[in-house]
């Protein structure tokens, strides 16, 4: 009698477990239903897929490949979608915060403990993405990863859509010749949160890149100002006063900036470096914004200023460096970093977008195009 009380607390205790709490993003769901239903449901066959699966599998290892081989559908239904002429990055945001809901609210087939759910979080997020998706052709010769973000300040806006995660998606799978050569760009989608960069998101995603030389450059691609900025010094710290999608602050600010993590620690390396890409052949490109070579940045002790070269910027403490505090300033940061350190013939450079205020589809689109065509060009020298 006592064997079994003990199994049935144990069952209660494990059944209790298998509903864990909704994160920020996940809480903006309903809000963001009410506002852009058609965008958030857009993909709900799948999702529904997801979550009728998860209530029937009783096999660990299988629930956790049936989630991850869900979450990389609905990444490719999300390129299809755009390169059949969708124009919206968002309804792959909204469906990947629905699957995690799903796994995180629905009851499993079996007693599920917060380690388990955890893993397939994981593997939702990670296919979701693009990162399981990355696949040159044997016979491509010129090969490019480019990186996109997810919306973010939603709280300004619930349907604001991201140009460079719409850039990712038209580009995914991209083949195009340059002088006889074939070429080919994959992409992959990263999440506007600083915990997932403090622990090695980029790091992770581009080690067996540099280790293995797979590809021959890597832009990363973020929204920021009014025309194309490409970044010329990346800056280690942070100082932007922002919230994350999850509202994280970093404490981090013009007057104090700090270094981001990574391994638990603070990521060691150069207060500067520096965008790797062939400038002029991508500013060559013509379109309807200007392209930049931007060389603005903040040290702590001379503020702001257009800076001529790295040598000029060595005894300094960066503030902003050319793309700001932020994540898209810090995403540009790691990759150069991470290249230097396998001593790596990559080129590797951030490209900031022209800004739009929530959605705007032609804009977005002539953005994408402009992108599209700063790539090709930079191919020519690669």
């Amino acid at each position: 009698m006592r064997k079994t009380a003990i199994a049935l607390a144990m069952t209660s205790l494990l059944s209790s477990s298998a509903f864990a709490s909704l994160d920020l993003e996940e809480l903006r769901l309903p809000k963001a239903t009410q506002a852009i239903p058609d965008v958030v449901n857009r993909y709900q066959a799948l999702v529904d897929n997801l979550d009728e699966k998860y209530r029937q599998q009783k096999d660990e290892l299988i629930m956790t490949k049936m989630v991850a081989h869900q979450g990389e559908r609905l990444w490719q239904q999300a390129v299809r979608d755009v390169q059949s002429g969708g124009q919206d990055d968002r309804p792959l945001y909204w469906s990947r915060l629905a699957m995690k809901k799903t796994l995180k609210k629905s009851k499993p087939a079996y007693n599920m403990a917060d380690w388990q759910r955890s893993i397939l979080l994981k593997a939702v997020e990670k296919s979701s993405r693009g990162f399981s998706d990355i696949h040159f052709d044997d016979d491509s010769q010129i090969r490019i990863l480019l990186t996109g973000f997810d919306p973010f300040f939603l709280d300004r806006n619930i349907d604001q859509s991201n140009p460079s995660g719409l850039t990712a998606l038209a580009l995914d799978g991209y083949k195009f010749t340059v002088d006889g050569r074939k070429a080919q760009i994959e992409t992959v989608m990263i999440p506007v949160r600083f915990a997932d960069f403090d622990q090695g998101i980029i790091e992770s995603l581009l080690t067996p890149v540099y280790r293995e030389k797979s590809v021959n450059a890597i832009f990363t691609v973020s929204m920021g100002r009014d025309d194309f900025d490409l970044e010329r010094f990346p800056g280690r710290n942070r100082s932007a006063a922002a919230p994350d999608n999850l509202n994280v602050l970093t404490g981090a600010s013009a007057q104090s900036p700090k270094a981001p993590m990574f391994d638990g620690k603070p990521l060691y390396g150069p207060e500067f470096v520096e965008f790797s890409l062939p400038v002029d052949a991508m500013q060559s490109v013509k379109g309807r914004w200007k392209i930049n070579d931007n060389h603005t940045v903040t040290t702590l002790s001379r503020g702001e200023f257009d800076a001529s070269s790295l040598a000029e910027l060595q005894n300094a403490t960066s503030v902003n460096g050319s793309g700001g505090g932020y994540l898209s300033n810090e995403i540009s940061y790691r990759a150069v970093l991470l290249g230097q350190r396998f001593n790596s013939p990559i080129k590797v450079g951030h490209i900031h977008t022209p800004k739009v205020k929530a959605y705007e589809a032609d804009t977005e689109m002539a953005i994408v195009e402009q992108v599209k065509e700063m790539v090709k060009a930079a191919a020519t020298r690669l």
